[in-house]
C-alpha cells in the first residue's frame, strides 16, 4: 500500500503540474475569482472582463501548448503555443486598429456633429493622461515614454493604451493593457462616485435641448475631414484614426451594410476574444504581483479619476457660461474613450435623479470626442518620445 501511495506521489510531483503551483498563483486565483464575479454576476462589461479573467486564470496554472515559444529540438522545429501566435496581434499592432474599425462601425458621430462644443469635453477628459504622466516621471520610477504609456490608461481606451505601450514601453505592455481594460470594464463602478461628488442635485437634473438632425453628407464629410486633419497633425495616430473613420464611413454611407455589420459584429467580437484573453495571459503572478506593476495599477485609478473629473468640471463651466443652452455636467464624464460605456453611465446616473431625463445621445458627443482625443494624445506622445 505504501508503495502505491509513494508511486502516486512521485507521479503527481513529476508528471503533472501540481508541483509547479506557487503561492503567487493562488493569490492570482483569488484575483481571477473577483474578476469573474464582476463580469458574470455584476455584469461589469463582461465582453471585456470575462476573456481577460479567463486569460489571467490560464496564465496562473501550469500549462503546455498555450504560451510557450517555438524552438528547435535536434532537427525538428517544435511550434509555439496557441497564444504565442495569437498574441502577435498585439505585438504587431493588428488588434488595436481592427478594434477601432469595429468601434467606428457601431458609433454614431451625429451627437458630436450636432453639438460641436462637446468636443471640448472630450479634450478636458484627457486631463488624467497628462497628470498621470507627470506624476509617473516625477516619481523617478518611470521614463517619459513609460509615463506617457501609463497616462494613456486615463483615456479609458484599451486599444490605444496597447498601441502606445507597444511603441514607447513594450516591456510594460502587459500591466498597462491589463489596467486599461480592467478600468474600462469598471467604468460603472468608478465613475458615478466622482460624478456625484462634483455635481449638485440641481445640476444632475438639467435637461438639455434636443439635438438637431445630422444628414448623411455631413456625417461622411466629418469623418473624412477629421481623418485627414489628424493624420497630418499627428501621423503616428494614422492607423487608429483611419480605421475608426473607415468603419464610420461604411456605417453612414449605407451602401456596404454587409461590411459594416461584419465590422461591428463578427470582426470586433472575434478580435475582442483574442485580445482579451491575450491581455489576461500577461497577468501571471511573477509579473502582476511586482511593485512596478502594482504602481501602474494604482496610477491607472488616478488617471481615470482625473479624466472623469476634468470632463465634469469643464461641463459645469460651460453650463455657467451658457445659461440659455444648458449643459448637464454628468455628460462630461463621458469624455473618456470607453464607448459607449461611459455614455451609458451618464444616462444611468442622470436617470437616478430624473427618470425622464435622457442624456445618452448628448453624452455620446463627448464620448466620441474622447476616442479621437485619446488617439491624438497617443500620436503626440509617440511622435515626441518615440
Amino acid at each position: 500500500m505504501n508503495g502505491i501511495i509513494e508511486q502516486f506521489w512521485v507521479m503527481m510531483t513529476t508528471t503533472t503540474g501540481f508541483s509547479e503551483i506557487t503561492g503567487g498563483m493562488v493569490i492570482m486565483w483569488a484575483v481571477c475569482a473577483v474578476l469573474f464575479y464582476l463580469a458574470i454576476v455584476k455584469d461589469f462589461e463582461p465582453l471585456l472582463l470575462l476573456p481577460i479573467s479567463f486569460g489571467a486564470l490560464l496564465a496562473n496554472i501550469p500549462t503546455m501548448g498555450v504560451t510557450n515559444l517555438p524552438y528547435v529540438d535536434g532537427l525538428v522545429n517544435v511550434p509555439g503555443g496557441l497564444y504565442y501566435y495569437l498574441s502577435q496581434g498585439i505585438h504587431l499592432e493588428l488588434f488595436p486598429p481592427i478594434i477601432f474599425l469595429g468601434v467606428g462601425a457601431m458609433t454614431d458621430f451625429g451627437p458630436l456633429i450636432a453639438n460641436p462644443r462637446t468636443l471640448f469635453l472630450g479634450a478636458a477628459a484627457q486631463l488624467g493622461i497628462f497628470v498621470t504622466m507627470f506624476c509617473a516621471v516625477l516619481s523617478g520610477m518611470f521614463t517619459p515614454g513609460e509615463g506617457a504609456s501609463i497616462g494613456i490608461i486615463g483615456g479609458a481606451d484599451g486599444p490605444t493604451s496597447i498601441f502606445t505601450a507597444n511603441k514607447l514601453a513594450q516591456h510594460l505592455l502587459g500591466p498597462i493593457a491589463v489596467a486599461a481594460y480592467c478600468y474600462m470594464s469598471l467604468v460603472p463602478l468608478i465613475q458615478p462616485p466622482i460624478m456625484k461628488a462634483l455635481t449638485t442635485d440641481a445640476e444632475r437634473k438639467i435637461r438639455m435641448k434636443t439635438l438637431r438632425h445630422v444628414g448623411m453628407l455631413e456625417r461622411i464629410l466629418f469623418a473624412v475631414v477629421v481623418m485627414v486633419v489628424v493624420c497630418l497633425v499627428v501621423p503616428p495616430a494614422s492607423a487608429l484614426i483611419a480605421m475608426l473613420m473607415l468603419g464610420n464611413i461604411m456605417r453612414e454611407s449605407k451602401c456596404v451594410s454587409r461590411l459594416s455589420k461584419s465590422a461591428e459584429n463578427e470582426i470586433i467580437n472575434i478580435t475582442t476574444i483574442f485580445l482579451g484573453t491575450s491581455v489576461g495571459l500577461t497577468m501571471d503572478a511573477a509579473n502582476f504581483l511586482s511593485p512596478k506593476t502594482l504602481m501602474i495599477i494604482a496610477m491607472g485609478v488616478v488617471a481615470f479619476g482625473f479624466s472623469t473629473a476634468g470632463g465634469v468640471l469643464l461641463a459645469k463651466l460651460m453650463n455657467k457660461m451658457s445659461p440659455k443652452n444648458p449643459v448637464n455636467p454628468l455628460i462630461g464624464s463621458a469624455g473618456v474613450s470607453a464607448v459607449p460605456m461611459a455614455a451609458r453611465v451618464s444616462q444611468v446616473v442622470g436617470a437616478q435623479y430624473d427618470k425622464g431625463n435622457f442624456l445618452l445621445m448628448h453624452a455620446m458627443g463627448p464620448n466620441v470626442a474622447g476616442v479621437i482625443g485619446t488617439a491624438v494624445c497617443a500620436g503626440y506622445f509617440i511622435s515626441r518620445l518615440g
